[in-house]
């Protein structure tokens, strides 16, 4: 405690697993009831693991999905993230480090290879909390991992062409485990995604809103819980995770994770009286209860500490429930003269009779010191009368001059060792903007995007100030994907289906930043989207399967790849008229609310039916390799013109669509 303070904060650095097995806390040296708390399942800090698909943003930190989540757990929780993107190796990372809740911000699709074993991780205790978002919505329904079955699509409330408006939040269902808060006045929520009606929905309902659809369900499955909140965990769909009740939600779902422990005590123990288990002794031990102490009956807030209910644990074996003497509401009241008639004498506890030998020892160790040196020397003939041999000293000098040399090589020979294989392509990769394509296996396929891109790098070095190095090859399975900013994916059904750890990788490229082109090159075989898909289009829907894609659109007729450097309308390739497919927009159909135009996102995926290689691939002279169908020259200019405006996308992102410094660009070349 501080001169005049009556309160104080103290930390202990205690390891996670360690502060969960503490059975009480005293402080050293006071026997007694008021310096020691016993501690119950309640104050144990469970460990929950976070985890979303979205790139977090440095620059707009508000808009990240897990912004929120980590504000409000952080003061009761241990957190924990994964290292890796890829859902392969980031699901098995988390459930390694045994959490009792892992969060999943609008995560779509969970990897084959890993979800057996979350499952089998809920079944036995974990508690399972999902955010709603575009990816869980493409992703479908799960049985196994959701705790209602959801709708196609999500419902907008409000907007200029809607009926509805944004609904707040009603009360709490009794049954749930945020019956006893007050609901949020202030929460309106604009978009969410619908549960499909059954007989126990109601059951399953935690939060509802004010016209009867779920905010949050529950359901419990095996030994574990599933909760899906049909809101995102940023603000977008609704101000929730802004709120105050958003942290007292959370909460209490941290509190409902018992694979780390025993529970409080039973429901209906907890609904009527614990009995006495262990009683605080007026020495601070434990000890058994005495025949005056009454069963506690819990209630909101502290209990106070009176004779019937002293202090201790109250409970059985299967759980218990502390009962301390003294709380976080708990004051010492300071210490004042007693107003008497009879004189007082006041006397000190004791006197500081303390000396700093801080000074005397630091001069004794120097002083040892120079005495131990002089002894050396003296032992080596230093102050000896006699001449020393020159053969000694030649030896001497030998001697030193051999263990410099030996030091010397053990540095070249580490520094000739620091290098490792692969170096020197990652350099050459880094040194320069490369695009690269996928390596199919099938000798004709690959040799035309490598003349594609080639083709294309001549065509920026030409017409832009980008100056990329030679196109790269790359093998999925095995090679480093993000040295690359584009990846060309000619889709051939001949060649081997990729395995699901290179899919994984592949996603895990999408979600930092990267971008995949898939092109299928069977636009007059058959189109995306048509009834009778080609082997190309097949194939293309086995692998996007297995990634966790966003909702597609054409490129809108506004995009920023219309005009990151050319005014394209369409994008041709070998083949002309099918559509260039995009990440969609938040809202699609407004076209006054594209992030489009107010943000810095690229797509992760990018899908063409028009074989944009065949069109940019040439030979050593830079003469075309395959002819355009149809036969027009403008159409291979246009697909030059097309490779630029998405590398261009790629390299600088929405920049175009930034119209707040357009009167100051005017003004300029007005001058």
């Amino acid at each position: 405690f501080s001169p005049g303070e009556s309160t104080a904060t103290g930390t202990m650095a205690v390891p996670f697993e360690l502060r969960n097995d503490f059975a009480s806390i005293a402080l050293d040296g006071q026997r007694q009831a008021g310096a020691v708390r016993v501690l119950d399942e309640n104050s144990k800090r469970r460990r929950v693991g976070l985890l979303s698909q979205a790139e977090a943003d440095q620059a707009q930190p508000l808009l990240s999905p897990l912004y929120y989540i980590r504000r409000a757990l952080q003061p009761f929780a241990d957190l924990a993230e994964a290292s890796s993107a890829d859902l392969a190796d980031a699901i098995p990372q988390l459930l390694d480090q045994k959490p009792a809740m892992i969060v999943m911000a609008d995560v779509g699709t969970i990897p084959e290879q890993v979800r057996q074993r979350l499952v089998d991780w809920v079944d036995n205790g974990g508690t399972l909390v999902r955010f709603a978002g575009s990816r869980l919505v493409a992703a479908g329904n799960d049985d196994d991992l959701l705790p209602v079955r959801l709708r196609t699509g999500e419902r907008s409330l409000g907007g200029a062409l809607s009926w509805t408006t944004p609904q707040p939040v009603t009360d709490f269902p009794k049954t749930g485990p945020f019956s006893d808060l007050a609901p949020p006045a202030e929460v309106t929520v604009t978009k969410q995604v619908l549960a499909e009606p059954t007989p126990d929905i109601v059951e399953r309902t935690w939060a509802t809103l004010a016209d009867g659809t779920p905010l949050v369900t529950g359901m419990k499955k095996g030994k574990g819980t599933l909760v899906l909140f049909h809101v995102t965990p940023e603000a977008t769909w609704s101000n929730l995770p802004i709120s105050g009740s958003f942290v007292e939600m959370l909460r209490r779902i941290v509190q409902l994770s018992r694979n780390q422990g025993a529970a409080v005590a039973n429901a209906e123990a907890a609904a009527t009286s614990l009995a006495p288990y262990r009683m605080i002794s007026a020495d601070g031990t434990l000890v058994p209860p005495t025949p005056d102490a009454r069963p506690l009956v819990p209630g909101a807030g502290p209990l106070p500490v009176t004779f019937e209910n002293p202090p201790g644990l109250y409970g059985s074996e299967t759980g218990v429930l502390a009962h301390n003497l003294l709380n976080a509401e708990s004051r010492f009241a300071p210490l004042v003269r007693p107003q008497i008639t009879v004189p007082v004498t006041t006397i000190q506890y004791a006197f500081d009779e303390s000396h700093n030998l801080k000074g005397p020892l630091v001069a004794a160790a120097l002083l040892l010191m120079v005495l131990d040196t002089l002894a050396v020397f003296w032992m080596g003939g230093l102050f000896s009368r006699r001449p020393r041999r020159a053969g000694t000293a030649a030896a001497t000098s030998a001697a030193l001059l051999i263990a410099l040399g030996a030091l010397v090589g053990h540095t070249d020979i580490a520094r000739a060792d620091d290098s490792k294989p692969g170096d020197e392509r990652a350099i050459e990769d880094i040194s320069k903007t490369r695009i690269a394509y996928v390596q199919t296996g099938e000798r004709s396929v690959d040799s035309i995007s490598q003349a594609g891109l080639e083709g294309l790098t001549r065509f920026l070095i030409e017409k832009t100030a980008l100056e990329p190095g030679a196109p790269a090859s790359v093998d999925i399975s095995k090679d480093q994907l993000s040295f690359y900013p584009l990846i060309y994916w000619p889709i051939d059904p001949a060649a081997p289906m990729p395995s699901q750890a290179a899919i994984g990788r592949v996603d895990a490229y999408m979600q930092q930043g990267g971008t995949v082109l898939f092109d299928t090159r069977d636009q007059f075989a058959t189109g995306i989207g048509a009834d009778s898909a080609s082997p190309a289009t097949e194939r293309l829907r086995d692998i996007l399967g297995n990634l966790n894609v966003p909702p597609l659109e054409p490129v809108p007729s506004d995009h920023v790849l219309t005009k990151s450097f050319y005014i394209l309308p369409e994008f041709p390739g070998r083949f002309a008229g099918g559509p260039l497919w995009v990440a969609a927009s938040l809202e699609a159909t407004n076209t006054e609310n594209r992030p489009v135009r107010t943000g810095d996102g690229v797509s992760p995926i990018m899908i063409t039916a028009n074989d944009f290689a065949g069109a940019w691939a040439v030979d050593e002279n830079g003469d075309p390799l395959l002819p355009t169908v149809p036969s027009d020259p403008m159409q291979r200019i246009y697909a030059l013109r097309a490779g630029v405006n998405i590398m261009m996308y790629m390299l600088t992102g929405n920049y175009k669509s930034d119209q707040v410094h357009v009167p100051v660009l005017l003004e300029r070349l007005g001058q």
